[in-house]
């Protein structure tokens, strides 16, 4: 089984997501959002605006955590013919400067902001209904540190970094004043 980590940006902007066409080997596209595999060493916070400033020529600003996915593609299904996991971490990322423009040599071309309602008529990648549902859930509140649903108990920080999973709706925000980005582990 092969195992790809990435990193997605949900960028909205009056009433419109920043999307990106992707050109598969055969010459196929489909639309997608900014993003992509999380380097090695490579914190996916960073990865996120490395793609974006890459795939679209914007700079983009982190706001929160959206959630994140994980899918197991069939050996029937995936392009390489065997099975394959694919683990997405989305966030939602304010565009701050820059100007829009292809990648310079890359699989991903024509960045275009995209009236949300139009999406449904695109060709398009799971990944954009995923981060657009994602984006419409509200952070959960958290009253006190967060609780491992799987084994009722309490979570620590590791190395002070925080990512809140909590249920259904991953969110990222602030715990006992620590920051949302980062890992807890099960007590």
């Amino acid at each position: 089984m092969s195992f790809r980590l990435a990193a997605y940006a949900v960028c909205l902007e009056d009433g419109r997501v920043l999307l990106a066409r992707h050109v598969v080997g055969n010459g196929e596209t489909t639309w997608t959002l900014p993003g992509g595999g999380v380097e090695h060493a490579e914190d996916p916070f960073d990865a996120v605006t490395r793609e974006l400033r890459e795939e679209t020529g914007y700079d983009g600003v982190v706001e929160r955590l959206l959630g994140v996915d994980s899918r197991v593609i069939p050996a029937a299904a995936a392009r390489a013919g065997a099975e394959h996991q694919n683990v997405g971490i989305f966030y939602r990322v304010r565009v701050a400067s820059g100007r829009l423009r292809a990648e310079l040599n890359g699989a991903t071309v024509e960045p275009t902001w995209t009236m949300i309602p139009q999406v449904a008529y695109l060709r398009r990648s799971s990944l954009v209904d995923t981060g657009l549902a994602l984006a419409q859930v509200s952070p959960a509140r958290v009253m006190g540190p967060p609780v491992c649903h799987e084994h009722g108990t309490g979570l620590d920080p590791v190395a002070g970094r925080v990512l809140m999973v909590t249920d259904d709706r991953v969110a990222g925000q602030s715990v006992a004043g620590l920051p949302w980005r980062g890992f807890w582990r099960c007590r």
